[in-house]
């Protein structure tokens, strides 16, 4: 069954860009028009996140959210055929930012957010920097599809590691040499009552304490990467060092900064990051949560 998925995608991928880019547009008017998918998370996403644009700002935000949604998917399958020439082409990164890290000899935490589009961020990140990369992901349900995903991510030396099973699988990591492992830090933490609180977009919420700790814990220099398309089908990924020295700050001031540049870089470009996320799910109790962290 494998290989029958992996052939017709295959075959799919071979499409011109704007043929792929035709269908990518009809199922973004699909998912936001008919089946609405996750419309009112959006909605209300956009509108806890910018409450002083108005109404039409934000339905604008929405349809290019949802188009770049789309385009992210049908991406992933050009990956399957594209070749080293189309990718340089299509790909650009600061990655000299790596290139000096890597001359100090000390591990890296790249810092990410759910930007469009994560799968050449991950190629980018291993193909242009000297560093052994580490992606941190979620296993797909469907196993067929997940082995399709993992070899794509594989393609230039990245190293996956569930997140179901990350503690045993880094430990090696950790200690036998030096590496860059990317982490998306903005995920809802699985127990809000264990994690910082901090202002995101003017509302407090819960981000999980794991990169922190992982930090400080192993001296890793935090680095912050904001990917984003140029143009339709062209991708850049910046790379910023947001310390190089993660125990001189105190708990939860780590993750505070973060949150401060995530919030930054997605006003710069709202549609780009995953709005059906549900990122305010949890409402935040004083006498429940005491891990308050201000900016």
């Amino acid at each position: 069954m494998y290989f029958i998925i992996y052939s017709f995608c295959y075959v799919f991928s071979l499409l011109p860009w704007r043929i792929m880019y035709l269908l990518s547009d009809l199922v973004a008017f699909i998912l936001q028009r008919v089946v609405k998918y996750r419309v009112n998370v959006v909605q209300q996403n956009l509108a806890m996140a910018f409450p002083h644009k108005s109404i039409e700002e934000r339905k604008k935000i929405m349809k290019d959210f949802y188009q770049q949604f789309t385009d992210s998917f049908i991406e992933t399958f050009k990956l399957l055929s594209m070749s080293d020439k189309t990718f340089n082409k299509r790909f650009t990164s600061n990655a000299d930012v790596l290139t000096d890290l890597y001359k100090t000899g000390q591990n890296v935490q790249i810092m990410a957010g759910h930007f469009f589009n994560w799968e050449f961020a991950n190629w980018g990140a291993a193909k242009y920097g000297q560093y052994p990369f580490i992606g941190v992901y979620m296993p797909l349900s469907n196993p067929h599809f997940n082995k399709i995903i993992l070899g794509v991510r594989k393609r230039y030396g990245s190293i996956m590691i569930p997140a179901t099973n990350f503690r045993a699988q880094f430990q090696k990591f950790a200690t036998e040499g030096r590496y860059a492992m990317a982490l998306a830090a903005d995920q809802n933490p699985g127990n809000p009552l264990s994690a910082f609180w901090i202002p995101f977009f003017g509302h407090l919420t819960p981000f999980v304490k794991g990169p922190e700790k992982g930090a400080k814990l192993n001296n890793t220099a935090q680095v912050f990467v904001h990917f984003y398309r140029t143009k339709r089908g062209y991708y850049h990924s910046q790379y910023e060092i947001m310390t190089t020295s993660p125990n001189y700050f105190k708990d939860g001031q780590l993750t505070a900064l973060y949150v401060k540049v995530l919030e930054e870089k997605i006003k710069q470009n709202p549609a780009n990051y995953l709005w059906t996320h549900r990122r305010w799910r949890y409402p935040y109790d004083a006498t429940k949560h005491s891990n308050l962290v201000v900016h």
